[in-house]
């Protein structure tokens, strides 16, 4: 009889046991999370407010801090460590693939600068049309960057024209965020 009690402990124990032991983002301040790179998730950006940060994938290390605004804006931020070179291409291949299946239509590809005027990064994007209703342009844009060891990357959700403007804001708060913190 003792033995099933300590077993069922166990097996009670054990999704506790199977959590990674470490948290990737520490409290910081203002309600913001510290992510271990350095890089500040704070509770606001712009009109997005966060509404996770944790580990997202744990084979390649990789954590996310999600974001929503008003009216269906979504805006994530991945920071991957690496151990070699990046190629954000090649990196956001399996998302460019999901939403091609899905009936996406590529309508945007390049090299934007992005952060700081003083000290601009060069940011690889993609940007897919997924819908259209009435007037609006339904969107989604993956964005990759490589700052030191880690690997930056951001995806907003919106619908052109009418959320272009925090499109942009996201962006640019994200990479000048990266540049100034990742390391530090």
């Amino acid at each position: 009889m003792r033995t099933i009690g300590i077993l069922g402990a166990l097996l009670l124990a054990a999704p506790a046991l199977a959590q990674s032991a470490s948290d990737p983002f520490a409290d910081g301040p203002r309600g913001a999370k510290v992510h271990s790179s350095g890089f500040v998730c704070p509770a606001k950006i712009g009109n997005f407010e966060r509404d996770a940060a944790g580990e997202n994938d744990v084979q390649t290390g990789a954590d996310i801090c999600s974001y929503a605004a008003l009216d269906g804006v979504y805006g994530t931020i991945v920071l991957t460590p690496l151990s070699g070179s990046y190629d954000a291409k090649t990196s956001l291949a399996p998302d460019f693939i999901e939403q091609e299946g899905t009936g996406g239509k590529e309508i945007a590809q390049g090299t934007i600068m992005l952060g700081a005027k003083s000290a601009p990064l060069a940011v690889f994007t993609r940007t897919y049309r997924t819908a259209r209703a009435e007037e609006l342009d339904y969107r989604i844009l993956f964005a990759g960057a490589q700052l030191k060891n880690w690997a930056v990357e951001a995806t907003v959700e919106y619908a052109d024209p009418r959320d272009a403007a925090s499109e942009r804001d996201f962006l640019n708060a994200v990479y000048a965020a990266a540049a100034k913190e990742i390391g530090q």
